[in-house]
């Protein structure tokens, strides 16, 4: 067993501890090696240092709450952690793209020029039949997504599917209602 090997099986029991006995000890030592290397990861992703250190935090308290999630079987401890860490940035920056409330307008809107509604409807309804069409596996996950306003590790969570596999499916159905749509 190399120096790797070793470090890697010491995270894997500090995640069994944290797991089995909430070890507070584990989990401290477990923060302190991976908060600095998972703000990092995120500041070099574009995020700025104080969302960076607060999605760092967000990242390593999910590690406590949900460390019956780790399979060892499945990624290492680090692995697990980068990829939690990956998805919180994903989530945040959703967040921020959805407009918040005082940005947008209030009071009386004109009233949409009837050809738009129209052609509206008649999209909406094809986008309707198109879903339809889907593969059930597919449309389940599309829906759910966009629909039901799930990030894609929340439907892992909620389907026990794996994060890739959610992922392709969503980006198979994607492409098809986009061929449905032309």
């Amino acid at each position: 067993m190399n120096a790797n090997d070793g470090k890697r099986m010491l995270w894997v029991d500090h995640m069994y501890r944290i797991r089995d006995d909430q070890d507070q000890q584990a989990f401290a030592e477990l923060f302190a090696h991976f908060a600095p290397r998972v703000k990092g990861f995120l500041i070099n992703s574009g995020a700025d240092g104080s969302l960076a250190e607060e999605c760092a935090q967000e990242v390593l308290a999910t590690c406590w709450h949900k460390a019956h999630m780790f399979d060892p079987a499945r990624a290492s401890v680090a692995t697990w952690i980068f990829t939690i860490a990956r998805n919180r940035k994903i989530d945040v920056l959703r967040k921020q793209r959805r407009p918040e409330p005082e940005d947008l307008g209030w009071g009386p809107e004109e009233d949409p020029d009837q050809a738009d509604v129209m052609a509206l409807q008649q999209e909406s309804e094809q986008l309707g039949r198109a879903i339809a069409e889907l593969p059930a596996n597919q449309r389940e996950l599309i829906e759910k997504a966009y629909f039901g306003d799930l990030s894609h590790s929340e439907i892992a969570e909620q389907t026990g599917l794996p994060l890739g596999t959610i992922k392709s499916r969503i980006r198979l159905a994607l492409e098809r209602l986009r061929h449905a749509m032309k």
